[in-house]
């Protein structure tokens, strides 16, 4: 089976963390799933900005770009956080590779607003270079970095970066590791499984909201696209990637109607 699991948030910054999430995420691929793995990085990126003196901006939860903030984004993204990761996935006895959605014409963007500078929206996938890669077992590492072909570059929401790679790589289940149980309904319970319908029903309604606004958002885009199933689970949870592939999986399985 085919997987793609995307980690985010503080999953990321602590080395336990990254160590931890590599040997459960190589587990499940030597046991004979073809895995990829997206990631972000906008805490590290954050700090790393205000260690220079640079004050970061959002408009609508989206990272105002400019030239000097691109050069940042490739430092931590394609840099030091992809090379972290890389490097749990060494020490777990993966074969990880090291990527963004520059490389081979991985993932194409196109400039999503003017006022954000270069922050750009998905438009195209070509998951050949994935395929290659996890079907002679190696483990695709994609920092959330994309390109065009006149040489562009864009910082892209991880979210929407995982759904477009998971759409060409034709993944059956889509994972978003996070720092919450889970979607909650409007009586703060986690949701164990939603619709699609379900899922647009908690935003339209105002419940789901911000980050995991977001998250919904990417996951009814994943469906739209072919993914059979998303699923947004408690990445701080030990065992997380064998309890989601169990019979009674944590969090919210998000499926398609």
């Amino acid at each position: 089976m085919k997987l793609l699991v995307k980690l985010g948030g503080t999953l990321l910054d602590a080395p336990e963390s990254r160590l931890r999430l590599a040997r459960e995420i190589s587990q499940v691929q030597r046991s004979g799933h073809q895995v990829v793995v997206v990631h972000g990085g906008g805490k590290q990126m954050t700090r790393f900005l205000a260690e220079r003196g640079v004050e970061s901006h959002f408009i609508n939860g989206l990272r105002v770009t400019s030239p000097d903030v691109i050069d940042a984004v490739l430092k931590v993204f394609a840099g030091s956080v992809n090379a972290q990761l890389v490097s749990a996935f060494r020490s777990s006895g993966a074969l990880p590779v090291g990527l963004s959605g520059i490389s081979a014409g991985l993932v194409d963007a196109v400039q999503l607003s003017p006022e954000l500078g270069q922050v750009g929206r998905p438009v195209a996938s070509d998951a050949r270079l994935l395929n290659l890669l996890a079907e002679a077992a190696y483990i695709p590492v994609v920092a959330c970095v994309a390109g065009d072909a006149l040489g562009n570059i864009y910082n892209v929401n991880a979210d929407q970066m995982a759904v477009a790679c998971a759409a060409s790589f034709e993944v059956k289940e889509l994972y978003f590791l996070t720092d919450v149980d889970g979607v909650r309904d409007e009586n703060g319970q986690v949701c164990a499984v939603l619709t699609g319908p379900q899922a647009a029903d908690l935003i339209s309604r105002g419940i789901a909201t911000g980050g995991m606004q977001a998250k919904l958002e990417a996951a009814l885009d994943a469906l739209d696209k072919g993914v059979q199933e998303v699923r947004i689970a408690p990445g701080a949870r030990p065992g997380i990637l064998e309890a989601l592939m169990g019979t009674t999986p944590p969090g919210t399985r998000i499926l398609r109607g």
